[in-house]
């Protein structure tokens, strides 16, 4: 059933932005809304669809739809087709004006839900009976991809072949070895994506199978009571942070803090530490430290401007920075963790003696323990898949438009991403024949005037803001991954709803999200859009942003609580706040809209409440 209560535009209402008229060939035919098609059509009418904003905090490149397209085929193939999760099949897909919609697809015959229960707990079973055993091997699969991700070869094309192609009778040109390698870059990146979510789902299942037991077992607790249940477990995507403040004291235990601090760059800082021994030894750290855990990218990894540590060390110099000015004030640096252990093992202890028998007690203690075992790969695959791999992806994709610029096909490289990946594919075919026959390509007449326009689009697809849903809202959303990871709720609904009818936004004195990280605290507003604009935060701000992601982890250390525009109480700024025992909100559809930096807060964790002191 629709709720008749709330009102969303449907997807035909949406705006025509002028100027971007003939957008829809930048994506996939499949992710558009239709009105050819009576059938396909209804359902997208009647359908319920979210702005993917944790994901996606801006409009898509049109190369970069293959993490879109990557994780519409994996999330969706192991939910409906491997794993058969009983209440949902995938997540459908769609976009408008550059953003991504999403929407689960809810299994609707309850005879059908029984039978795939049957066939998910014989699967999901072995897996969570042998999950260390899986993950151990899984790591292995990754660390392969990898290694033969940076090893793939993207050579420019020889005016002549080298004349061991002749001696050694290798039966294929350089030419060929492009369009392979391409391609391979390409299924490189797709089966890194399988593997991705051959573990991930069944995280998040074990986690709301506990969520649900506890719901039942306890009608009033708060989401966030169970989400400190599982708190207090140490991950990988901590590592690269962790490195960072292990820089740092050794920074101040060579005595070279003070010097580092007068440098504002990593040049700098590289020039005058070479002159001091002391210098070289902590640079001789800093190198051990890039390989892996400075594959860590800026942003979340979904997009190819979200570089890596490694392409720009004036990051995590600055975060570095950020650690030794709290050392040498004699603060800790360290995350509380004795402190959300203790904590953790209270609320379990509490709610666990409200279990009336032993069966009921061994159940939670199942449950929670598997909750327990897999909740690491949830956090643990964002550094393997999103980070590392992603930022070598990226750099591979840049030597390929390193040729395509040479060969006049685009203007410069980073015009690359505004290509479909099949266009790429295309032109490097017009590219390699026109080089092996001796004849002017037609891609340079083609493309250059394609990424000029398509360029426009992206400008006024920027100015435009995407509504956080669209079409008829159920009547009462269940569908659990949409609940802990997006923050969709009815509730959550309903405040975006309210903040929509409001015409002046400048008026408005208080809103709500999803309450992330307990915790009531005031304090002033900082709006950072980048992981670089963290650099200007101040002690006792509050954090206000679209998204977080494992880069913003300094930013930890500094503020008094943090608020999103997306996420629910697994997305990274909730984990994370939680962690450090901050106050968070999240999935508040507005708040970097609403909120100006500079602007007096209260942030309540506990509830979701927003207020601002105008």
């Amino acid at each position: 059933m629709a709720s008749k209560s709330l009102k969303f535009p449907r997807p035909q209402e949406l705006d025509k932005l002028s100027g971007t008229e003939g957008w829809e060939r930048m994506y996939p035919y499949q992710y558009q809304f239709v009105t050819d098609d009576p059938e396909r059509q209804g359902y997208e009418e009647k359908t319920f669809w979210f702005y993917d904003g944790l994901h996606y905090p801006e409009p898509m490149y049109p190369f970069d739809m293959i993490w879109d397209e990557a994780w519409y085929l994996g999330l969706s193939q192991f939910n409906t087709r491997v794993f058969a999760v009983p209440p949902v099949f995938g997540v459908d897909h769609r976009i408008v004006n550059g953003y991504i919609y999403i929407s689960p697809v809810p299994v609707q015959d309850p005879e059908e839900i029984e039978e795939r229960v049957g066939y998910f707990m014989e699967r999901a079973g072995y897996y969570y009976q042998n999950w260390n055993e899986l993950e151990a091997k899984w790591v292995k699969k990754m660390e392969k991809v990898i290694d033969q991700l940076d090893e793939l070869k993207i050579e420019p094309l020889p005016g002549l072949e080298d004349k061991s192609v002749v001696t050694q009778g290798l039966g294929r040109s350089k030419g060929y070895d492009l369009l392979h390698n391409y391609d391979k870059l390409i299924d490189l990146g797709i089966l890194c994506w399988q593997y991705h979510f051959e573990f991930l789902n069944l995280g998040y299942a074990a986690y709301v199978t506990f969520l649900d037991y506890c719901q039942k077992a306890f009608p009033d607790i708060p989401l966030q009571r169970v989400t400190q249940m599982v708190s207090g477990i140490d991950v990988i995507m901590y590592r690269p942070d962790d490195e960072l403040k292990r820089l740092a004291q050794g920074a101040i235990k060579l005595g070279i803090a003070d010097l580092m601090l007068k440098c504002e760059t990593f040049d700098q800082t590289k020039e005058a530490l070479q002159a001091e021994v002391n210098g070289r030894e902590w640079l001789s750290q800093f190198e051990k430290a890039r390989y892996p855990w400075f594959w860590t990218s800026t942003g979340t990894g979904w997009y190819h401007h979200d570089k890596s540590w490694n392409d720009d060390l004036d990051i995590p110099l600055a975060s570095i920075r950020i650690y030794i000015e709290k050392l040498q004030a004699g603060q800790n640096i360290d995350r509380p963790m004795n402190d959300v252990i203790k904590e953790r093992d209270r609320i379990t202890g509490e709610y666990r003696n409200l279990l009336q028998t032993d069966e009921d007690r061994a159940g939670f203690d199942q449950l929670l323990g598997t909750a327990r075992t897999v909740f690491p790969y949830v956090e643990n695959h964002l550094f393997y898949v999103e980070h590392w791999f992603h930022s070598l992806f990226w750099n591979k994709i840049r030597e390929v438009a390193a040729i395509m610029v040479d060969h006049g096909f685009i203007e410069e490289v980073e015009d690359v991403w505004y290509l479909k990946r099949a266009e790429i594919k295309e032109a490097l075919w017009d590219l390699v024949t026109a080089w092996a026959t001796g004849v002017l390509p037609r891609g340079p007449k083609v493309w250059p005037k394609e990424v000029v326009w398509r360029k426009k689009v992206m400008d006024e697809f920027r100015k435009w803001t995407p509504p956080p849903a669209i079409g008829v809202p159920p009547e009462v959303i269940q569908e659990p991954f949409t609940v802990v990871l997006w923050g969709v709720t009815n509730d959550s609904l309903t405040a975006w709803a309210k903040v929509r009818e409001v015409e002046d936004p400048d008026t408005i004195e208080e809103f709500t999200g999803f309450p992330g990280s307990p915790g009531l605290v005031e304090g002033k507003a900082r709006v950072c859009r980048t992981v670089k604009e963290i650099n200007q935060l101040k002690e006792g701000e509050i954090l206000v942003a679209p998204t977080t992601s494992p880069s913003w982890a300094p930013a930890f250390q500094k503020i008094k609580a943090a608020v999103t525009d997306v996420g629910g109480v697994m997305c990274h700024a909730a984990i994370v706040c939680r962690e450090y025992g901050l106050p968070a909100v999240v999935g508040t559809g507005h708040a970097t809209s609403i909120i100006k930096t500079g602007m007096e807060l209260t942030v309540d964790g506990s509830t979701g409440v927003i207020t601002i002191k105008r």
